[in-house]
């Protein structure tokens, strides 16, 4: 269930979509070490998580939102009901990362048909109930309005399917939220910016996630949308939230 809450607070102003995908360009080498790195590789159990909650129907269409290097993809890739997985992202520099893993797999005649475009979650190329998933891990608050590409989410949903939205929140709990917040804003911009030689990149992270909405604000989001039997489930105490919601 979604947890009550304030209702949706303004949103900082944002770099554009063209900038933020140049961004991602510049860090995309680094990007998937320091995602292991900072998250201490809680990134892998959450993005395993997403897989678990997809529905049980065969078979599985999945699309996947700003796909970065496809850790999202290949994990759902797995399941033995995915017959066909499309990754999208607007980065060209996290595409080629996502294609040389894709490469890497093995490919035998019963394994999903695995494929990766660029483009914009906010204007799908996908016609009207395409697919029986759709994920995000960690993008939405990179969309430049994420209501409108929920609300494209919901679109390309067929009948009976599912999406599913993974992103940083913050801690409820008042001790554990006063730590998480001198790691998130001290620690992880200067880390990150040293190993991956991009420092603005890393700040950015910190101001776009404490700026917003997660809980009740981001149910309501997805309430907005369209989406029914809208849920919200904290992960690792409350730094990162899985929400779903059905079509």
């Amino acid at each position: 269930m979604c947890p009550m809450g304030p209702s949706i607070p303004p949103r900082p102003k944002q770099a554009t979509a063209r900038d933020v995908w140049r961004m991602f360009d510049r860090i995309a080498p680094r990007y998937d070490l320091l995602n292991r790195l900072l998250s201490m590789r809680r990134d892998v159990a959450w993005r395993r998580r997403v897989s678990r909650s997809m529905p049980q129907r065969r078979p599985l269409r999945i699309l996947d939102l700003a796909t970065g290097t496809a850790d999202v993809l290949l994990d759902a890739a797995q399941r033995r009901d995915v017959a066909l997985g499309v990754g999208l992202d607007p980065s060209p520099g996290m595409l080629e990362l996502a294609r040389a893993k894709l490469e890497r797999i093995d490919t035998t005649d019963d394994a999903p048909r695995l494929t990766l475009v660029r483009g914009d979650a906010t204007a799908l190329g996908f016609r009207d109930a395409s697919f029986d998933v759709v994920t995000i891990a960690f993008g939405i608050r990179n969309v430049a309005d994420p209501l409108r590409g929920l609300r494209e989410m919901h679109r390309v949903l067929r009948p009976g399917g599912r999406a599913l939205t993974l992103e940083f929140s913050l801690p409820r709990n008042p001790a554990f939220r006063a730590l998480y917040l001198a790691y998130f804003r001290h620690i992880l911009p200067r880390l990150g910016g040293l190993i991956s030689g991009d420092a603005p990149a890393y700040r950015y992270l910190n101001e776009t996630v404490e700026g917003f909405p997660y809980g009740a604000a981001f149910c309501e989001l997805m309430t907005r949308a369209g989406f029914t039997e809208v849920s919200a489930t904290p992960l690792t105490f409350g730094i990162a939230t899985l929400y779903q919601g059905d079509r």
